[in-house]
């Protein structure tokens, strides 16, 4: 199945290379991108971003096809901050995914004090070990593995494939969720998810806020990390020193949208815009 969009709202290097997602790869004109058990290929060609897959239901609502993302860019140029408008302005084509969620919970456990390339080498070593193998376009690939999984193994296994300390947090996490599930956590409101997710192990409030924003879709939620701390000392003169009374403070200020704006001031402060 192929599937387009305005291309203008849709760059998948964007998307892709704005640290909400890890599993993905450069492909021919574009990227090979992975979540839980499923694969597209998305690229750009003229003034349409074109997905090929074999679910196009689950790629539709993963890239939030649905969604007015020019209402929304122009809602950040409306604030009235410089930085706020050139992200929006240059960044036009970031989309927030919908991800996987108990992938999501994994993933940025693993993300904690790290960085990119060794993000995605751990957990493509995960998937290759333990998730199931699969064929798309003629090659394969891995899936995610499920919580039961995960916690079959021990630490040992985990610090085998570069987890380092974050290995006993991989194996309490899974465990738990082994046991529990996450259904029940969909329906909490979003100040209760926050801090339902950071009773897991390895997951404090920065990191309850990436899972809350991309695995379970609460566009209201805003992370806060070195760059968004200097961000908030820099363009918007603040004083505070307290992440969390950061975060009060520009939930604050972008309500219902914040996570979206989150994304424009990330781009445009690491372009150097």
């Amino acid at each position: 199945m192929k599937i387009d969009y305005d291309a203008r709202y849709f760059s998948p290097k964007d998307v892709l290379e704005c640290g909400q997602i890890f599993r993905f790869e450069e492909f021919e004109r574009g990227y090979k991108v992975f979540s839980a058990d499923r694969a597209c290929y998305v690229y750009t060609e003229g003034k349409k971003t074109f997905i090929e897959c074999d679910d196009g239901d689950y790629f539709y609502n993963f890239f939030d096809l649905g969604r007015d993302y020019a209402a929304i860019n122009e809602s950040a140029k409306a604030f009235g901050v410089p930085l706020l408008a050139r992200g929006a302005k240059l960044g036009a084509g970031i989309r927030l995914l919908n991800q996987d969620a108990e992938e999501m919970i994994f993933s940025f456990i693993v993300s904690q004090n790290n960085n990119i390339p060794r993000i995605k080498r751990i957990i493509g070593r995960m998937c290759e070990k333990l998730g199931q193998e699969r064929e798309f376009m003629g090659q394969i690939y891995h899936t995610f593995p499920k919580a039961c999984d995960i916690a079959a193994r021990d630490a040992a296994f985990f610090k085998a494939l570069g987890a380092g300390y974050r290995d006993a947090y991989l194996v309490a996490t899974a465990d738990r969720i082994a046991k529990e599930g996450i259904e029940r956590l969909y329906g909490l409101p979003t100040p209760q998810l926050k801090r339902e997710l950071t009773t897991y192990t390895g997951v404090g409030p920065k990191v309850a806020d990436c899972i809350s924003l991309f695995g379970f879709g609460r566009r209201e939620s805003f992370p806060v990390d070195t760059w968004i701390e200097k961000i908030y000392r820099e363009d918007f003169g603040g004083t505070l020193k307290d992440r969390n009374k950061i975060n009060a403070y520009f939930c604050g200020l972008f309500g219902e949208n914040a996570g979206y704006m989150q994304q424009y001031l990330f781009y445009a402060k690491r372009e150097g815009m």
